[in-house]
């Protein structure tokens, strides 16, 4: 907890506010605000790069809480008992046998006690959900590059979740914010009822306490600070390109301000409250199979889809709490997709911007709905779980701190940190408050780049339970992760070899220097230093318009004499043939 919120104050809501106020002031998406510094435009690639690898495996995993949301709609869970055909002879669970599964309470605790006792006297204990997780939902295969056959169940599951994700999209930011009122807030009632119901269980207390006890030795640990950083990164969604995307459809004046410091700190808030609720289950859990909580707990998938989900047996009404629970990772996990996909669409609508794809941005959105189908399949594969594990450490954890050190350089130094603290005034009514340009200028950057330091100092090669994965996939892993990088230097040397200039300091001065575009959208907010150097009212125009007024006047002074030349002619026409008409005659005044 002391590194996550060290993390928060420090680089996580100073961050927030940066990617808010960026994509505010310019109204454009991740793309587009990087006429600030066009060589720095990599950097909105790198954005990119990382929104493409987060959507792809992100939605496998909500396609999983689908599957198991589904298998959820039944009298009893799955994961249960060990008397099923994909069971091995390790297995052991906390409810017995299965074979009192519709005795009275008073049986179910009779059972429940024998387990636990089976359970002590086994040495090696594998539970009915892991075996579910391992052996039925994934089949999971020897290894990372032994891909199998293709989980069908998952496969449809993320159809399914790809589509969901389209229809709240097929309006764009109009039928999504809309949605969002429901996935941001139902969760809310899930996690508290889930919280009374946990709170209220036998050795709740522990899980807490086991919760809230620091571990201070761990303090010195680069990795600890590294998943901090990484965890208040993916909470927040920092250098992702999802906030300057959202930010960019905000009024000019809008107090983004305020907005990022409601928002980070209920979420983080909202994240402490949900360890209450996943440890206050744990606890129980360790005190019915008599066991340190730290033996129940784990991380990353095996913490929702093995841990919980084995919690969730010993409770009454099982499938409810289960279908609760999954459909609240359901919600969550959409609310995070939104935000992706739609930094996707709207980077590639900004970026071609002609008129038919303004016009069509519903088939951007399906087209990128599609392709991130088609590039998830690999992960429904019996081999699939360790493809997520390898894209969720490698391809965007690393690469988003340094996306954020070289923003706030590029923000800060190469634009200029008076330039932008101008900028936000200008949109806000007030500057900047001290803690946040100290942070954007000194404290982010520094602490991002030590965490860069000690990350690859304690560098340690990723596993799966007791599974190493090989040296080839760890390369693959690099350059996913590098990907995103390298798209920072490559488009800054293509940038600079397109820029005007004798020489190489010339190019790179004008690479750096602010797009003339660069502002406010809309022209009633270009006021100050972004009004029009030149307009057709300046003291410049006048002598022309004033020559285009003058030519117009004599135009229309020949029109009239040519028009009373031609009347006196036909009149004297008329006069030599004697057949002048005096009532339709000109009135000789005119």
């Amino acid at each position: 907890m002391l590194p996550y919120f060290i993390m928060l104050v420090f680089c996580g809501i100073p961050l927030f506010f940066l990617e808010l106020s960026f994509g505010q002031f310019a109204s454009q998406g991740c793309l587009g605000v990087w006429k600030i510094s066009p060589m720095f435009k990599g950097v909105g690639y790198g954005m990119m790069v990382v929104s493409t690898y987060i959507g792809i495996y992100y939605n496998v995993v909500i396609c999983i809480a689908f599957y198991y949301f589904f298998m959820s709609m039944t009298n009893l869970l799955p994961w249960t008992y060990c008397n099923n055909p994909w069971n091995t002879p390790d297995c052991s669970g906390v409810l017995g046998s299965g074979k009192q599964f519709n005795a009275t309470l008073a049986n179910a605790t009779t059972s429940l006690v024998a387990g636990v006792t089976e359970v002590v006297n086994r040495t090696k204990r594998t539970s009915p959900s892991e075996e579910y997780w391992k052996h039925y939902v994934l089949n999971i295969s020897d290894g990372i590059g032994t891909f199998g056959e293709v989980r069908l169940p998952i496969l449809g599951c993320l159809a399914v979740s790809w589509f969901v994700v389209f229809l709240c999209l097929i309006r764009g930011v109009k039928s999504s914010g809309k949605v969002v009122y429901f996935t941001a807030t139902f969760p809310y009632l899930v996690l508290t009822i889930l919280f009374i119901r946990g709170i209220t269980l036998d050795g709740a207390i522990n899980g807490i306490k086991y919760y809230l006890t620091p571990q201070w030795q761990k303090v010195l640990d680069a990795k600890v600070w590294g998943d901090a950083a990484s965890q208040i990164f993916y909470s927040l969604g920092c250098a992702w390109g999802g906030l300057i995307t959202m930010a960019s459809y905000n009024k000019f004046h809008n107090n983004c301000f305020r907005d990022s410091i409601i928002i980070s700190i209920t979420n983080c808030a909202t994240s402490v409250y949900a360890g209450f609720v996943i440890f206050s289950i744990l606890g129980f859990m360790a005190h019915n199979l008599n066991v340190p909580v730290s033996e129940v707990a784990d991380h990353g998938p095996g913490l929702a889809f093995v841990a919980y989900p084995e919690a969730l047996t010993l409770l009454p009404i099982s499938p409810l709490w289960s279908m609760l629970f999954f459909f609240m990772l359901i919600l969550l996990g959409l609310g995070t997709q939104f935000c992706l996909l739609e930094t996707l669409v709207t980077a590639i609508v900004d970026e071609i911007g002609t008129d038919w794809i303004i016009r069509n941005k519903t088939v951007v959105t399906l087209s990128v709905a599609i392709v991130g189908f088609l590039l998830g399949v690999p992960l429904t594969t019996q081999a699939g779980i360790y493809w997520l594990l390898l894209m969720d450490n490698y391809a965007a954890s690393f690469s988003l701190v340094i996306i954020s050190c070289i923003m706030c350089i590029c923000v800060m130094y190469v634009y200029g940190h008076k330039n932008y603290f101008r900028d936000v005034e200008m949109m806000l009514g007030f500057p900047p408050p001290l803690f946040f340009k100290v942070c954007w200028r000194f404290i982010s950057p520094v602490i991002i780049s030590c965490i860069m330091i000690f990350t690859v100092i304690q560098y340690k090669p990723i596993t799966y339970n007791n599974y190493t994965f090989p040296n080839w996939s760890l390369g693959v892993g690099f350059c996913m992760a590098m990907s995103s990088v390298l798209c920072i230097p490559i488009y800054a040397l293509y940038k600079i070899s397109r820029s005007p200039g004798a020489t190489f300091r010339e190019r790179l001065k004008f690479a750096c220097r602010a797009d003339p575009k660069w502002g406010p959208a809309l022209q009633e907010h270009r006021t100050g230093c972004y009004a029009p150097l030149v307009s057709e009212d300046t003291v410049e125009s006048r002598p022309l318009k004033e020559k285009e007024e003058l030519k117009e006047e004599l135009r229309e002074e020949l029109k009239e004499d040519e028009t009373e030349r031609k009347d006196d002619i036909s009149l004297t026409i008329q006069g030599s043939n004697g057949s002048t008409n005096t009532h339709n005659s000109p009135n000789p005044s005119a």
